[in-house]
This record gives structure tokens, C-alpha cells and sequence, in this order.
């Protein structure tokens, strides 16, 4: 038989909207009332090719490859094929990425779950349609715009829209925006605008884009290739009028000449390498369930000094179990609060019923179960104490209204009616924040928190939910013990940090004493004096501070993320946040690098750039390790190119200056780019590199490419102005470029093997297999015609030799000043 009270209460709420059927879905996809906004992980076939394909310096080089085709032999213009194929490669290797990234967005796209016919089913969102009723829970994010129809304790954060800090209590009738999303509560909304017609219906496409662009490191190849067509339009002028003119060689000659100077100052290839780099490093990630949502995320985590660890579901798994409940002295008052005077004694009520302490512990514990049945979206605390106690068979429990857990507030409650008929208003959260200091409870917190445990406070109040000063004059009840699961690799991930100097700070919402006992069991430096965030300072600088001398950090509030983490940022650190909850958006969104767990809320997938989509924190140092990878290697073979780039302006400004036929052809700086510049940086690029990458891109490559070309440039200009005195006669001017060919390429090849360094046997064979590629080049007859190569004698090529091996010497010597002198 019902009770009564029960079914009067049930009559009054709304009974849940069943949403569209299949014919009204049908009807308005027809009428094309869909949510087609395209999310994307990457751009289109047609972007790729035409983003590799239509470069300003792909068109300047086949400017100069038709002019060779039109004034020279075709083996000066060998430099255009190398082109295509380099585009080509390109355009493959970013294709395969993707293919990978496509793969993994349809893993780790948001489902929504809508109602159709009245039952719920998790759809893709661009599957929703025109009033769609489509259900809400914590960490949900709202990817349409919308009507509320259902509210249940529905607490929305718009500050991703708005830039308004605190969440929004949603009533029914309330508007909901696209973008915003549920940090408490749950309900329901009715879709209004879907498609592009929404407030937002550009933030998930935004979010999770393949993009080439925001980098330290593209800006500065594009600042450097800027500078460098500058200097290309002067120059070439200056060489076609010297060659043509001045030395009054024939116009096909000077043409020739000229575009020999021209081609290469232009790195070309170095943008291509870049590319080619980021997309390995997505396929290499890819094939570890990591999807990588914006390409520059690969860089910045190679920059990364500071990570900022959740605790929840990072070093702890999701999951946790209860193992142990304390009653407190409040219990027998909480229990008989307003029956006492009924059925008196110190037991009240039930307890008195049933026999002291076990009637006690059976009543708090119908109490719980009476909770977590109150709450139809429970946290993973909430969950672990539901199914330690269940809801209580027979007569049932009534909840009258609730109040859902939020990451502010630290707490939940329900307001609950008893199966005899009793109210009482629970709460159940944070011990020291239901409770005043002092409060004899929290000695017992302490303990339990001290062994890693986590606690949660059962308390009786004497106010209603709905007044702000709910907790004051709690009757704490009981302790809910639980005890988190600690993620199995965790240790050796801190650890890998710790060995690449990468501080790891552990901020969380639990208590600072729990946290530094976890962080302490998984070995973390610092975590025997974890700090309580609520006596950080409020100033940016003084909390800088703060966060630098500790490690673990507990009752960290959202908003205290998102300051903690650009407190961090001011003192000049780079940061990488972890999350996975609706509480870590904020500070994940305002990070260098936001990395969220796969099983995280849908509003962390959408900010971050890193989604482990095998939630392991393990994955991680291969994310780290990848990007130092990346830019390490860039950085380093940008040298190479750069060298060429600064040799190549400084030998035309010399024969301008000089007034001496240009000393190459353009196969002749063809054949050396690709033995000393383009292949062996293909190998380099994609080589392991664990250092941690440092800011300033341009000045740490200029730094060492500005002498280096200068030293390439003057020897190579000695070696061909002393060729230039010692051959005489028809077919000098052969004999001289020859000369002059293999001087650049002895010192072309030296610049190499200081940045091959450290080696190891493939950098080693490497560097030999380059120089025997040179040497079969003069060996073999048909290639000496075609590259039109030929050491004429044996004085002039060995003086050659030795003017390349002074500007050796005169490379180690630069190489180790510029070292002390601007140290990385």
C-alpha cells in the first residue's frame, strides 16, 4: 500500500518531457532543422594541398624553375623538383595525420544524451534537431542553444561565453546557451537554435580544429622567411646587372648565375619539415589513443616546466570504495532531533528503538542510501557510498527537495522525510568546511586524512537548503570513509618528471593533508607539507611564490585553479594543466596546455588540446617526450638551413661588390643543399631528443647561423677569388667553381657535424654517408658532366681542403663563444 504523503507528492511534480518522436525527428530533417555545424579534428584534403601546395616561396621558386627551364640545361633546374617532391611529401604526411586525428575525434566525440519517444539514447550532436529535448548532468556541455524544461539544482557556467565567473542557477524557462556547461545539478532543455543559427555553434568546431598556427616556432620560420624576401628582391637585382652587365656574359648565363644566388637564401625546405614534424608527432600520439586537437599542443608541451596535476582521476583512479563509517557524538541528536521529546532519552527516536550504537549506525545508514537515491547523477564519492549502502527496502524515503554537489560549495544535501513521517535537512560534504575550527570531529578528519583517506561529513541542519547560512550550527552525524584507488603508473609518471626538471604540482578540492598523503605514497617531492589553498594570498605575485615553494595543494576552488595557474604564468612559467572535471575547465582553458582524460566531462574535452583517450596519466611523458622531440629537432636542423640562408646573401653581396661572375650554378648549390642540408635534416628532424625546449626560436638559431654562414661565406668567396688567380684560360671558370663547390661542401659538411652532435653511430654514418655521396658525384664521369664538376690538378682542390678545414677550426671556435656568450 502507498503512503500517502508519497503519492501527494509525486502528483505535483511535472512528469518528464518524452521529447520528439521518429516522425516529428523525420519531419525536421527534411525541413533541415539539424545541428550541421561540421566538427572537424582536421582540415579538409582540399586545405592541405592547397595550404602546402600555394606558399609564397613554392611561387617564387617555380618562378625561377620556368625561367631555367627557358634560358638553361634542365640540371640547373633540378631545384624545382626537389620542390614538388618535398610539397609532396608534405601533403602525404599530413594526410596520414589526418586520417589519425579523424579517427580519434569520432573516439572521443561528444554524445549527448536526448529524449525521443520517452526514452533517452546518446546520439552525435549533429545528429540533434529543432527541439530536441536533450538531458543535462555535471560536466554535460550544452552544444545547441536552448529552453530549460526540467531543473533539478541545474547550475550552469556560462564563463566560457561571458566571461562571468560564477555559475547560473537555471529554473525552467530559463535560457541555456551553446559553449556553457553543468557544474551541478541535472534537468533537461528543449533545443531552440541548432546549427549555425546558435550562439556558439562555432566553439566545438574552434575547439578541437587541427591547426598549423599559434607557435613560437612557425612565427618565428615565417618572421625569418619575411626578412629573408626582403633581401631576395635587391639581391637578385644586383646579380643580374653584375653578371650581365658588368662582366658582359651572355643573358642566359646571367640569368643562370643569378638564380643560382636567388634559390638558396630561400629555406624552403624548413617549413616543410615543420610540417612533416608536427604530423609524425600526431601519428606517433595517435597510435597511443591521444588525440592531439590543435598541432602547436605538441611544441608548447616541449616548452612545459610547471604541471598542474588533479588529484581525482589523475594519480587516483575514478573510482573509490567506503571502508569505514564513524558515528560521532552528534548521531544520537541528529537522529532524534525532533521526535525526542516523543519517545525520549539520550538514544531518541530510532536509535532508542533499536538498541543503541547499531540502531544508531542502521539509521545513518538508511540516511545515506537515502542520499545517494536523491541524487540521480552522482560524483564518484557519492557513488562509492551508494553502493556500500543502498537505499533502504520497504517503506521509502522521501526526498523533498536537494541540493547537488558542487566544487565551490564542497557540499550536497536533501532534504528527507522518514518512512514514519520525520524531516530533517542533511548535509553531506567537505568535514572542514561543514564544520567550524575547532569542532572536536575534525581531530578525527585529521587522522584518517593523515593515512591518504578521504572523508566525508554526514551532518544534520537546522536551516533549509535554500538559506545561504545552511551550515551553520551543523550537527555533525557521521564519517564517511573512502579510500581512493591510486592510478598504478602514477609514480613512474612523477618520476619521469622529476628527471626532466618539470615541477609537478598537485592542486585538488580535497583536503591538503588526504592530498599530500597520496602524493607522499606515490613518491612526489614536497608532499610532506601540502598547503590548505584558503591560506594562499589573493595577490598574484605573493601566490606565485607560494606555489613555487610548495607542491600539493587541497581545498582548491575553480576560480583558485585558474589563478594558481596564472599566478605560475606571471613568474615565467610555462604550464601544462590535467584535468578531468567540470572544476578544472577553467584553469585547463587558460593553460599553455589543457590535457584532459578521455572519460572526462564533455566540457574538458572541448577546452583542451590534449585528450588521453585511454585516460592513463601515463601517456603523458610520451606527449612530453614527443614535443621536446619535435622543436628540439627543428630548432636544430633550422640552423642548417638558416646557414645556407646567411652564406648564400653574404656570397652575393661579395661578387656585387666585386665585380666577379657569380661562382655557381644553381645544380651546383642543388647538389650540396641536398647532401649537406636536405636529407641529412630529414633524419635529424624525426630523431629522439629529450631536451626541454627553451623560448626565443630566432635568436637561438641566428645565434649560431649568422657566424657560421658568415665563416661558410668568406672562406668559400677566399677559396674561389685564389681559384680565380691560379686557373687560367678556356674552361677556368669550371675549374674555379669546382674549387670553390668543394670548399663549401668540406665546410657545409663540418656545420653538420656539430649539429649532429651528441653522436651516436647513425649520426655518425650519417655524416660519412653524406660526404661519400659528394665523392661519388667527382668519381663517377657522367655525374662530374652532369653537375658540371671537376677538380682540375692537385694544388688548387688541396688548397682548397685547407682553406675548409681553417674554416673549421674557425666553426668549433664560434661554435664554443657563442656557447658562453649567449648561453641557451
Amino acid at each position: 500500500m502507498s503512503d500517502p504523503a508519497q503519492t501527494a507528492t509525486e502528483e505535483h511534480l511535472p512528469a518528464p518531457h518524452p521529447g520528439l518522436s521518429a516522425s516529428e525527428v523525420a519531419e525536421r530533417v527534411a525541413r533541415g532543422e539539424v545541428n550541421d555545424v561540421p566538427v572537424r579534428s582536421s582540415r579538409s584534403t582540399a586545405e592541405i594541398v592547397r595550404a602546402n601546395v600555394f606558399t609564397r616561396f613554392n611561387a617564387i621558386i617555380g618562378v625561377l624553375f620556368l625561367i631555367i627551364l627557358v634560358v638553361g640545361p634542365l640540371q640547373d633546374g633540378l631545384f624545382g623538383f626537389v620542390i614538388v617532391a618535398n610539397t609532396a611529401i608534405g601533403i602525404v604526411q599530413e594526410l596520414r595525420a589526418k586520417k589519425t586525428l579523424d579517427s580519434l575525434a569520432v573516439i572521443g566525440e561528444a554524445r549527448p544524451t536526448v529524449r525521443r519517444g520517452g526514452a533517452p539514447c546518446p546520439i552525435p550532436t549533429s545528429g540533434i534537431v529543432l527541439d530536441d529535448v536533450i538531458e543535462l548532468g555535471p560536466g554535460d556541455k550544452c552544444v545547441v542553444d536552448g529552453r530549460v524544461l526540467e531543473a533539478d539544482g541545474l547550475e550552469i557556467d556560462e564563463s566560457l561565453l561571458t566571461g562571468e565567473a560564477d555559475p547560473v542557477l537555471k529554473r525552467p524557462g530559463d535560457p541555456v546557451m551553446s559553449g556553457s556547461f553543468v557544474v551541478a545539478g541535472g534537468g533537461a532543455f528543449a533545443a531552440t537554435k541548432v546549427g549555425r543559427e546558435a550562439y556558439a555553434a562555432q566553439l566545438a568546431e574552434e575547439a578541437s580544429r587541427f591547426t598549423l598556427v599559434h607557435s613560437e616556432l612557425r612565427t618565428g620560420i615565417s618572421q625569418i622567411l619575411k626578412y629573408v624576401t626582403w633581401m631576395m628582391i635587391p639581391t637578385a637585382i644586383g646579380l643580374i646587372l653584375s653578371q650581365w652587365i658588368i662582366q658582359d656574359h651572355d643573358w642566359r648565363e646571367a640569368v643562370r648565375r643569378m638564380v643560382a644566388g636567388i634559390v638558396p637564401m630561400v629555406p624552403e625546405g624548413l617549413v616543410l619539415l615543420t610540417s612533416v614534424a608536427f604530423a609524425i608527432g600526431v601519428i606517433r600520439l595517435g597510435r597511443k589513443q591521444c588525440l592531439v586537437q590543435e598541432l602547436p599542443a605538441i611544441e608548447g608541451l616541449a616548452r612545459v616546466d610547471v604541471v598542474c596535476l588533479d588529484k581525482t582521476g589523475t594519480l587516483t583512479e575514478g573510482g573509490m570504495d567506503v571502508s569505514e563509517l564513524r558515528l560521532l557524538d552528534g548521531a544520537a541528536h541528529a537522529e532524534g532531533g525532533g521526535r525526542g521529546g516523543e519517545q525520549g532519552g539520550e538514544e531518541g527516536g530510532r536509535g532508542g528503538e533499536q538498541g543503541g550504537e547499531k540502531g544508531r549506525e542502521a539509521y545513518v545508514r538508511q540516511v545515506l542510501g537515502a542520499l545517494g537515491k536523491a541524487d540521480p547523477r552522482p560524483n564518484a564519492s557519492l557513488q562509492a557510498i551508494i553502493d556500500a549502502y543502498p537505499s533502504p527496502d520497504g517503506p521509502h524515503w522521501q526526498c523533498t527537495d536537494s541540493l547537488p554537489f558542487s566544487s565551490a560549495r564542497k557540499y550536497s544535501g536533501a532534504a528527507l522525510r522518514s518512512p514514519d513521517g520525520e524531516s530533517a535537512t542533511w548535509l553531506l560534504g567537505a568535514p572542514d568546511v561543514l564544520l567550524p575550527a575547532g569542532d572536536p570531529a575534525l581531530a578525527h578528519v585529521e587522522e584518517l586524512n593523515a593515512q591518504g583517506l578521504r572523508v566525508l561529513l554526514l551532518a544534520r541542519a537546522t536551516r533549509g537548503l535554500d538559506d545561504p547560512g545552511v551550515t551553520d550550527g551543523v550537527r555533525p552525524t557521521g564519517l564517511v570513509v573512502l579510500e581512493q584507488r591510486l592510478r598504478p603508473d602514477a609514480g613512474a609518471t612523477l618520476r619521469y618528471f622529476a628527471e626532466q626538471d618539470v615541477s609537478a604540482k598537485v592542486i585538488s578540492g580535497d583536503n591538503a593533508v588526504s592530498v599530500g598523503a597520496v602524493a607522499a605514497k606515490l613518491g612526489l617531492t614536497g608532499a610532506t607539507g601540502p598547503v590548505d589553498a584558503r591560506r594562499l594570498p589573493a595577490e598574484r605575485e605573493a601566490m606565485g611564490r607560494a606555489l613555487d615553494e610548495g607542491a600539493v595543494f587541497g581545498r582548491v576552488t575553480p576560480q583558485q585553479k585558474r589563478d594558481m595557474v596564472g599566478a605560475l604564468q606571471h613568474r615565467g612559467h610555462t604550464v601544462a594543466m590535467t584535468g578531468d572535471g567540470v572544476n578544472d575547465v577553467l584553469a585547463l582553458k587558460d593553460a599553455d596546455i589543457g590535457v584532459s582524460m578521455g572519460s572526462g566531462s564533455e566540457a574538458t574535452r572541448a577546452v583542451a588540446q590534449i585528450v588521453l583517450l585511454n585516460n592513463s596519466f601515463a601517456t603523458l611523458p610520451s606527449v612530453v617526450a614527443e614535443g621536446r622531440r619535435v622543436i628540439g629537432n627543428i630548432t636544430r636542423v633550422a640552423t642548417l638551413f638558416l646557414t645556407k640562408t646567411v652564406y648564400s646573401v653574404l656570397l652575393a653581396i661579395l661578387v656585387v661588390c666585386s665585380q666577379v661572375p657569380y661562382p655557381f650554378l644553381p645544380r651546383h648549390l642543388t647538389l650540396l643543399s641536398t647532401l649537406t642540408i636536405g636529407v641529412p635534416a630529414f633524419f635529424l628532424a624525426l630523431a629522439p631528443n629529450k631536451e626541454r625546449a627553451k623560448p626565443h626560436f630566432v635568436r637561438r638559431v641566428m645565434r649560431y647561423a649568422i657566424p657560421a654562414g658568415a665563416i661558410a661565406g668568406v672562406a668559400t668567396f677566399a677559396a674561389y677569388l685564389l681559384a680565380r688567380h691560379y686557373y687560367t684560360g678556356p674552361g677556368a671558370l669550371d675549374a674555379e667553381t669546382s674549387a670553390a663547390t668543394l670548399t663549401l661542401f668540406l665546410i657545409s659538411l663540418w656545420v653538420l657535424a656539430i649539429i649532429a652532435r651528441p653522436y651516436t653511430w647513425w649520426r655518425i654514418g650519417l655524416v660519412l654517408a653524406m660526404a661519400a655521396g659528394f665523392l661519388v658525384v667527382l668519381a663517377t664521369p657522367w655525374l662530374q658532366h652532369f653537375f658540371a664538376l671537376k677538380l682540375v690538378g692537385e694544388t688548387m682542390p688541396w688548397a682548397a681542403v685547407a682553406i675548409a678545414a681553417t674554416a673549421a677550426a674557425a666553426l668549433e671556435l664560434a661554435w664554443r663563444w657563442v656557447g658562453r656568450r649567449f648561453p641557451a
